[in-house]
């Protein structure tokens, strides 16, 4: 068989299975990858000086084009996951930047207290209380307030503490923390505070992923949020 007609051969191989040479010319060309066309150059030059006495099996010849297009789609699905990923990303990063101004309901018990403000926020109840109290405390643990909220049944609860303390006087902007007790009986249960805090900023990460900078207190997971405002 003369050059011209093993070219051809190798041309009806490669149109048989789907491929095409102009297309496939440019990864050939790549030292760096083993393309297609160059892995059926390989195989066609291996049956080419094969022993005739021990011709390759029909069933090796498919084994090895079905391992290299294995190998060859998961490449291909590994990229295609990546530009997903990339993509979620950038689009979830877009949607963080709306959240920066607005207020988030998260599950904790400091508050960032504003010159004049209030601090508010939520909690569950398990079971009907006959008296709740919210309690208030500053940086230094010291109580400020006392607030005696009177009996509520099972379901969400609101709350707020109007930044006074149990003297009628506004204490000074910062940090206090929320304290939410629950008497049921003869016991009583200290109760899971969510509170809202305002988004000053969003930052996303590969490793963190997405993290709200809430005012006054720092970093929280957004899988932390349970609401928007």
């Amino acid at each position: 068989m003369n050059s011209t007609n093993a070219l051809q051969a190798q041309d009806d191989l490669f149109a048989s299975l789907g491929l095409n040479r102009a297309a496939q010319e440019k990864k050939a060309n790549d030292p760096s990858e083993l393309g297609m066309q160059t892995f059926l150059k390989l195989m066609v030059t291996q049956m080419n000086n094969q022993d005739p006495f021990k011709p390759m099996e029909n069933g090796d010849f498919l084994a090895q084009i079905a391992q290299f297009g294995s190998v060859t789609g998961l490449d291909k699905l590994n990229n295609q996951m990546q530009d997903l990923s990339a993509s979620l990303t950038s689009g979830q990063a877009l949607q963080a930047g709306g959240l920066v101004g607005r207020d988030v309901l998260v599950p904790i018990d400091v508050g960032q207290l504003p010159a004049g403000g209030s601090i508010e926020g939520q909690a569950e109840l398990p079971a009907y209380s006959s008296e709740v109290t919210l309690r208030v405390y500053d940086q230094a643990g010291q109580l400020v307030r006392e607030m005696p909220m009177g009996p509520s049944d099972a379901g969400s609860l609101r709350f707020k503490w109007d930044g006074l303390d149990d003297s009628g006087a506004y204490m000074p902007p910062g940090r206090y923390r929320m304290q939410l007790s629950a008497a049921q009986g003869d016991q009583t249960t200290e109760l899971q505070t969510e509170l809202f805090s305002r988004v000053e900023s969003v930052n996303l990460s590969a490793r963190d992923g997405l993290t709200l900078n809430l005012e006054g207190l720092g970093a929280v997971a957004f899988n932390n949020v349970k609401q928007i405002f």
